[in-house]
């Protein structure tokens, strides 16, 4: 069972996205879901609008994908090709969701599968598409069940398959497990997985918009930012913008968290300006016992690490990026004063080089060699020059220098961590030991000599 301490007293004015869950967290089935106002944002869409109002709706709506990069929805969803000729558009879900310390999507999928399908169904409906694929990680298995389940509910009474609620309308929709790689996190190595090829991210352009899965227009949207769809076409842009207003430019509401040795880990449908201090000392419960906290993530493990000097700041795409951060889901990690920053970053990289993709050589060479220096570092056998070396390689590995997204957000919490704890960098090359000499935890310092 994940951690899970959402607000109880939800309701749908304020709570979009969560206030139809149960307190027993058991999920929501078709009958239960009618009767909390379940599919009135598609029967809305289906018999009252046409495609491009719902994509104007969304768009004047201002959401922004919820997967990380924060890219506005309404404005993605206008860059599908619109030749009338091309009979095949796909809509794929991404709901992969391996970023550490990540596990929103978990939630809707387990406890609200039908808020995913009829989010899907609007999206498909808008982008003219007639068949979608729900990615989903392999390991997410009490989600896929019930994802299925709800799929055979929707197509028994008429909201999947043909001629939709009475419409014109026809989408089929499946789900694919993923085999466990963060990389399909990207777009177009999640599409060439799908494909039943290796993972690797495309070259862009063409756009997977114009040229996607099996050389079709594709769109590929995060579970979250699908689920947000139902509730912006029942009650209406102004609505919804409304939800933030006056602590955010950003719009609606987002799930947000704490996760890390804080009294009550877990996540909560919060509105776009919400401080982090504010989550975590009110509903995270603050640290445990007489923890201190020393750093946070804002968003996952790929997100650079803020102090507590940052933790007044609006948790919203804007006040993060402006502080040298990312929102990016929005599920913080809290970092508290026992732990020391060069094996927690070294076990960061670890994970990163490990799911490298490969493709490019300086996400190929450039993680391992971090985790290599890093790894020197950590058992106090560090050589000068070692942290300017860390420095060069998050410069060599930045957004712009590489194949895709993967690298630059790999080294984020590196850099960030020797911005703001370069003294614990700087204690790992004070200690010196001879090739003779073993230290406490068993690792002949001549075999780190060699590590280039």
């Amino acid at each position: 069972m994940i951690p899970s301490a959402l607000l109880p007293n939800r309701s749908a004015e304020k709570n979009p996205l969560t206030w139809r869950l149960r307190n027993d967290k058991q999920p929501i089935w078709l009958d239960e879901y009618y009767s909390k106002s379940g599919y009135q944002g598609a029967k809305k869409a289906l018999k009252s609008m046409v495609q491009d109002e719902v994509v104007n709706m969304v768009k004047d709506a201002g959401l922004k994908g919820r997967g990380g990069a924060g890219f506005p929805t309404g404005l993605k969803w206008s860059l599908m090709h619109k030749d009338e000729s091309i009979d095949i558009r796909y809509l794929i879900c991404n709901a992969d969701e391996m970023e550490p310390g990540t596990y929103k999507d978990r939630l809707l999928m387990e406890q609200l599968p039908h808020l995913l399908v009829e989010g899907m169904v609007i999206a498909a409906f808008a982008l003219k598409s007639y068949r979608g694929y729900i990615f989903l990680r392999g390991e997410y298995i009490e989600a896929a069940i019930n994802l299925r389940k709800a799929i055979k509910e929707a197509q028994l009474d008429n909201l999947l398959g043909k001629n939709i609620l009475g419409s014109d309308f026809n989408f089929e929709l499946f789900i694919h497990t993923g085999a466990g790689r963060y990389i399909c996190g990207e777009e177009t190595a999640l599409i060439n997985s799908l494909e039943g090829r290796r993972a690797n991210p495309r070259s862009k352009p063409p756009f997977p918009a114009n040229y996607g899965l099996w050389g079709k227009p594709t769109c590929v949207n995060n579970v979250e930012t699908l689920c947000n769809l139902p509730a912006i076409i029942e009650h209406g842009v102004d609505w919804y913008k409304n939800l933030s207003a006056g602590i955010s430019e950003d719009t609606g509401t987002k799930l947000m968290g704490f996760s890390g040795r804080v009294n009550n880990p877990g996540l909560w449908e919060l509105p776009f300006g919400t401080t982090a201090r504010e989550i975590l000392e009110e509903y995270a419960g603050g640290m445990r016992g007489k923890l201190i906290l020393k750093a946070w993530q804002p968003g996952g493990a790929g997100t650079d690490f803020l102090t507590r000097d940052h933790l007044d700041l609006p948790m919203d795409f804007i006040s993060l990026s402006k502080a040298g951060s990312r929102l990016g889901t929005a599920l913080a990690i809290a970092v508290d004063h026992e732990i020391g920053m060069v094996p927690l970053v070294r076990n960061l990289e670890e994970f990163f080089s490990r799911e490298s993709c490969g493709w490019c050589t300086p996400c190929r060479e450039g993680l391992p060699w971090s985790v290599k220096i890093l790894r020197a570092l950590e058992y106090g056998q560090g050589q000068t020059g070692d942290i300017e070396m860390l420095e060069h390689l998050c410069y060599s590995l930045g957004s712009g220098k590489t194949f895709c997204a993967h690298a630059p957000g790999a080294v984020e919490p590196l850099q960030s961590a020797i911005k703001y704890f370069r003294a614990e960098f700087e204690a790992g090359i004070n200690i010196r030991y001879n090739s003779n000499v073993t230290n406490i935890k068993g690792i002949q310092p001549n075999l780190l000599k060699s590590r280039w």
